[in-house]
């Protein structure tokens, strides 16, 4: 859901993300430009961005108001299951298939730190209300906590 609570996003395995309109029930915007399926999604915080996590080992950021693709972020060497914005919308963390959470600059798409530890594939990953810690889970049964900083 979007924070206005006026929108409501979909992930598909056609690739695609969909923006519906709560009200209405009418597909509002089609984002285009993944080239596998899409896993996962959020709303940034401020509601002005929308990110997709995709099988195709990207992660991607549009804008909610216009569907316009704004960054396309590369490198992880797995399929990316979860994304999640930080609190104040800076910072997106994505985890994937390869054992790494990233973290990167919403603003700039600039990748700021790749965390490993996990031994098996990421499922998960959450801010805390702070924005202080990321939380991950994996399929190795642990979930790690991780300073943001």
């Amino acid at each position: 859901f979007s924070p206005d609570g006026k929108l409501v996003a979909s992930a598909s395995d056609d690739s695609t993300v969909r923006l519906w309109d709560l009200t209405t029930g009418a597909a509002r915007q089609t984002l285009e430009g993944h080239s596998d399926t899409v896993k996962a999604i959020a709303f940034s915080p401020d509601g002005e961005l929308v990110v997709s996590a995709s099988n195709d080992k990207t992660v991607r950021l549009w804008d909610s108001a216009t569907g316009a693709a704004r960054l396309t972020l590369e490198g992880h060497f797995g399929g990316v299951n979860a994304v999640a914005f930080s609190p104040d919308s800076k910072l997106v963390a994505s985890a994937s298939y390869d054992r790494t959470v990233q973290f990167w600059d919403s603003v700039t798409g600039a990748a700021l730190q790749t965390l490993q530890g996990h031994l098996g594939d990421i499922n998960v990953v959450a801010f805390s209300p702070d924005g202080k810690l990321v939380a991950s889970a994996s399929y190795d049964k642990t979930v790690r906590l991780w300073d943001s900083a």
